[in-house]
């Protein structure tokens, strides 16, 4: 049975999530502080957590910063606010969905079972390539380590799959649209937006010049390709 943790200071809220979640076949533990939160779900062996961002203790941005320093599963953001910005904060931070409040439970329930069978679905991806070579850029396939000028990176889960799809497919425009697909889940209502917040993460982390990327090109009203000339 797949372990879902819901880090939510609102009781009612925290309860409904937790008995809809159950009826669907989860096992779910609730923790109403945030500090208390990050300590459980770095020490427990969950497949997926949901937090609020508004919490005691510590706030919900801090929570994912530091479960992405230490894990690699998925995180669901549950929050009233709506603005675009909180979105792409927290996505930002390593979220990898954002459900506004009020939500359907219906819906809540369906980017779960999404995001756990995404995430194993990836993990489980063989590439033929051991390694994947490309001027400065090495990517280890076996290990799953990223390496620029013989130094190892260091990139989250969803990151380096990323890379390693677009890498796997030099020269080919994807859109925004198709990534998402083929990383999040084609039966996934999440925010395109992530694709490009992950985009420029990884820039950021194999790139000399990320505002003149070498290896992931973006071409203006079409997509993205790994250049591997």
């Amino acid at each position: 049975m797949k372990k879902i943790l819901v880090i939510e200071d609102d009781l009612n809220i925290a309860e409904l999530q937790r008995d809809y979640l159950q009826m669907s076949g989860y096992k779910v533990d609730l923790v109403e502080d945030g500090e208390q939160g990050l300590q459980r779900a770095l020490a427990g062996s969950y497949d997926l957590v949901i937090v609020d961002l508004m919490l005691p203790g510590r706030d919900g941005y801090q929570i994912i910063q530091g479960i992405r320093e230490k894990r690699e599963i998925p995180l669901i953001i549950v929050s009233a606010r709506s603005e675009d910005i909180d979105k792409i904060r927290g996505l930002g931070f390593g979220a990898d969905d954002y459900l506004t409040k009020p939500f359907s439970l219906a819906e809540l329930a369906a980017r779960v079972k999404s995001h756990i069978t995404r995430y194993e679905r990836l993990r489980g991806i063989k590439i033929n390539q051991e390694t994947i070579n490309c001027g400065g850029l090495e990517i280890d396939t076996a290990s799953r380590k990223v390496y620029v000028n013989g130094g190892e990176i260091k990139l989250t889960a969803r990151e380096y799959d990323l890379l390693l799809f677009l890498a796997s497919n030099p020269n080919i425009v994807f859109s925004k649209e198709h990534l998402y697909d083929v990383l999040w889940g084609e039966d996934y209502c999440g925010e395109t937006a992530t694709v490009t917040v992950h985009i420029q993460k990884i820039r950021k982390k194999i790139e000399n010049d990320p505002g003149n990327p070498q290896y992931i090109e973006t071409l203006w009203g079409t997509g993205y390709r790994f250049n591997s000339q």
